[in-house]
């Protein structure tokens, strides 16, 4: 489970993103502007796949260290192919029951948008998922559960919603995969910002969460609960390594994963009251862990001062001559090891490691 402190910020350790040269050059803006330029570069390199290559995709890219799948909704033990293979993959019948079949699930469900493409192959947005959790969930919005009425193996729930603003039932994955999540609803408000606004009336769970506008697109509630979900589970390396082969497979990238300081540049105007602390406790280092010459610190405020500590708690680095939500600090007089930088935001302090 991935938690926010706020002293210590425990978050998944960076891998330097294989992202293009130049492929962010033309996403220059702040707010709905940066959104806009995200949406033409995503939109343009895209070049969607079949929808029945996607297995092949799962099976070289969301498996586990043990071979087995890589499922959200379910903690069973799947193996790839097709079961006259010896595999689990769903081939239209069976599934009453948890770990027999994983299929393809649109986390982002095709109901909401009509089932066109591209946004059906998106494979940005369509992972491997036990048929049985995927049946349970159906079409219903994610959201945070207050009784459960069904538990899977790996604990994502679905009940009643806790959150007030949204009525009947929601579907709440686990911690571990929250962030993951809302990065995929970011990624689909961007890429299909020339189309989300004829969504919203599609599929009335899909209307729970969609406010038919192409900039803001969430309603309030749930803008609110992916925002958390999005700096409490920070982007893992699992994310970035399924970014760069999703890039080799169909062309385009999650914006939200190469730069996750971008979720808050986008939306961090549109957060209601009850989110300002959350806002205001954004700090972001990248890449981290860091083999290059140089890692960006930014925030959604003036970044003032930054102080650097080694592991024995000696200070190797101090400067207050800033004022800039973005400060590019040199690396190259840090040996390799772990750091703790600290900023004037909220007195954060975060991890920082170099190889």
């Amino acid at each position: 489970m991935k938690q926010l402190y706020t002293f210590f910020i425990l978050i998944s350790f960076f891998a330097s993103a294989q992202i293009p040269t130049g492929y962010y050059n033309a996403a220059i803006g702040s707010g709905f502007t940066l959104k806009t330029q995200l949406h033409n570069i995503i939109k343009n390199s895209h070049n969607p796949q079949e929808y029945s290559t996607h297995w092949s995709f799962f099976e070289a890219n969301d498996v586990l260290s043990n071979g087995k799948v890589w499922d959200i909704y379910a903690n069973c033990s799947f193996n790839f192919g097709t079961p006259n293979n010896g595999g689990n993959q769903d081939v239209g019948t069976g599934g009453n029951a948890e770990c027999q079949f994983f299929n393809r699930e649109h986390t982002f469900p095709t109901s909401w948008f009509g089932n066109i493409e591209p946004a059906r192959s998106d494979i940005m947005q369509v992972l491997p998922a036990d048929k049985k959790v995927n049946n349970e969930r159906g079409n219903l919005p994610y959201g945070l559960v207050s009784s459960a009425n069904y538990t899977s193996t790996n604990g994502t729930k679905r009940g009643s919603s806790s959150i007030t603003a949204v009525s009947g039932q929601v579907f709440e994955v686990i911690d571990e995969f929250k962030g993951d999540i809302a990065r995929i609803f970011f990624y689909m408000a961007t890429r299909y910002e020339d189309l989300i606004t004829n969504w919203e009336n599609l599929n009335a769970d899909g209307d729970k969460m969609l406010d038919g506008s192409s900039n803001k697109v969430f309603e309030q509630w749930a803008l609110d609960m992916l925002y958390q979900w999005h700096i409490q589970d920070p982007v893992s390396q699992k994310e970035i390594d399924r970014n760069n082969a999703a890039y080799n497979y169909q062309s385009n990238r999650n914006p939200y994963v190469d730069q996750p300081q971008w979720v808050t540049s986008v939306w961090g105007n549109s957060l209601s009251t009850n989110q300002t602390d959350l806002y205001s406790h954004y700090l972001q280092l990248y890449p981290n862990p860091s083999n290059q010459n140089t890692v960006s610190i930014s925030s959604n405020k003036d970044i003032t001062e930054i102080i650097i500590y080694n592991s024995q708690g000696q200070k190797v680095f101090e400067t207050n001559n800033i004022q800039n939500k973005t400060y590019q600090l040199t690396t190259t007089f840090l040996k390799q090891g772990i750091y703790f930088v600290k900023t004037n935001i909220s007195n954060q302090t975060q991890k920082l490691i170099i190889n």
